[in-house]
């Protein structure tokens, strides 16, 4: 796994003083008398929506079973809150949908912040850096973003991905086609066989896929931008996010976040509460 840490922190070294301090942030104030908590509680049950094809931050095993870093963090959480965790795949194009008719709580699974997010959506403070990358296949003549002039590019439909390639105009207008599937995994088997001359990806979903897979794929050294994940609830929903990210910081100072990083991302490169 020293790869994953090695990719990691090169491609988001350069930005990595403005998230300083980050981890400490609190959720907006507010009061605990939204009902939000009460509800959780009283209901004994968290419903976590997720995409259950995104390693390694939430998928299936051999044993068909969901499993991934952002599962074994909301497991424990859910459990000193004393709730069981419900584990929800959705539709990743319509989990704000999802989230908002309350067929799922919350949104735990790799979900980037955005500013226009934010809008519908109520995060916690960041938990984890990540940034947007491309992956080509190894014998690809492509060697910068610049190179992919006249060529196909695939992302996953409802992701990150998708406004990272909307945010760079002038790399959209190069491409001859972007092509939305419905997960990463699709995506990559796609550039597999030369349906696509590359793949606009989350970074610990792109080196968690080629540590794991073994395909012969390689990251671009240039980026579509950083980011950071969050959990995402219904707006107003105030009480339930800090008790979430009060069970969070909990989980860090007694090194329970560190262990979990550790086994799905190959070190402690969680940010909270640093």
């Amino acid at each position: 796994m020293r790869k994953v840490v090695v990719i990691l922190a090169a491609a988001l070294a350069a930005g990595s003083a403005l998230f300083l301090g980050c981890g400490k942030k609190a959720p907006p104030a507010s009061g605990g008398g939204d009902g939000s908590l009460t509800y959780i509680l009283e209901r004994k049950k968290l419903i976590l929506g997720l995409d259950d094809s995104f390693p390694p931050m939430g998928f299936r095993d051999e044993r068909n079973e969901i499993v991934g870093y952002d599962v074994d963090l909301a497991k424990e959480a859910a459990r000193r809150m004393g709730v069981e965790l419900v584990l929800q795949p959705i539709d990743w194009d319509a989990k704000e949908q999802e989230l908002n008719t309350k067929n799922i709580d919350c949104i735990w699974n790799g979900f980037t912040i955005t500013e226009e997010r934010r809008q519908n959506i109520l995060y916690t403070p960041p938990y984890l850096k990540n940034a947007q990358v491309v992956v080509v296949k190894g014998n690809s003549p492509v060697q910068t973003l610049a190179d992919l002039a006249g060529k196909k590019a695939g992302t996953q439909a409802g992701s990150s991905s998708v406004d990272a390639i909307e945010d760079a105009p002038d790399f959209k207008a190069s491409l001859t086609e972007v092509v939305e599937y419905k997960d990463f995994l699709t995506a990559l088997m796609d550039l597999d066989v030369g349906g696509v001359d590359a793949v606009v990806i989350d970074l610990v979903v792109a080196n968690d896929n080629i540590n794991r897979s073994g395909k012969d794929f390689r990251i671009l050294g240039e980026t579509l931008g950083e980011e950071e994940f969050g959990v995402g609830f219904r707006k107003g929903e105030t009480a339930l996010v800090n008790k979430v990210w009060e069970t969070l910081l909990e989980m860090a100072g007694d090194g329970t976040v560190a262990r979990i990083s550790t086994q799905w991302l190959g070190a402690d490169i969680s940010i909270i509460g640093k």
